[in-house]
């Protein structure tokens, strides 16, 4: 049997509209909320970058309020997961013998070419992460090779540098350092993994 639709009343077309309507304007005021608190996210973050211009989001005119916007409704959540790395990192050593930092998720500027670092200018000291670039499997080794520098307290990768990465890497399950091979060059980009080809895709809400 077929049934027909009833008509629809003008009273429940006036009610069907006035609730889109309702529903528009809770989506536009959460999306602004999420800009504004995303801006303000960003340029607290800044503060604590070696350089303020390797955080440049702002002056990306075609991709600043998407970006923005989804910084400040989900960025809670990447800072929850970055700081159980760091506190894995921390884990590794004694209490006496940890350093004391604070870990935000944040996407670089391009133009530096870095996936992380480690500001020991701050106090705490500060590890910045554009996870954007790194896979989330290993976010991990990226927490490490930047807290290894906090560890230290110094932006080198030197033979000290190296003894405390590759005792993070053991306590962590990380990919052990070859000693046999071990330079400067490699202790860059240790532990290993295949950065992202697309930075912003992540922080467009695209992934």
């Amino acid at each position: 049997m077929l049934f027909e639709q009833a008509p629809v009343s003008s009273s429940q077309q006036v009610h069907e509209s006035l609730f889109e309507s309702g529903f528009q304007w809770v989506n536009q005021r959460c999306s602004d909320q999420g800009l504004s608190e995303g801006i303000r996210y960003l340029q607290q973050v800044q503060k604590l970058a070696i350089d303020p211009g390797m955080i440049n989001v702002l002056e990306n005119l075609r991709d600043r309020q998407v970006i923005c916007t989804w910084i400040g409704e989900n960025i809670p959540v990447v800072n929850a997961r970055l700081n159980q790395c760091l506190q894995a990192c921390q884990d590794c050593f004694y209490p006496q013998e940890r350093r004391s930092a604070q870990i935000f998720a944040v996407p670089l500027a391009q133009s530096f070419q870095i996936d992380g670092l480690c500001n020991l200018q701050t106090r705490p000291y500060s590890i910045l992460i554009d996870v954007g670039r790194v896979p989330s499997s290993d976010w991990m080794a990226i927490v490490a090779h930047e807290y290894a520098h906090a560890q230290v307290g110094n932006p080198g990768h030197d033979i000290t540098y190296a003894q405390v990465l590759a005792h993070l890497c053991l306590g962590l399950g990380l990919e052990a350092i070859d000693w046999e091979h071990v330079t400067e060059s490699r202790l860059r980009h240790w532990p290993p993994y295949t950065p992202k080809t697309d930075p912003l895709a992540f922080w467009r809400g695209m992934e």
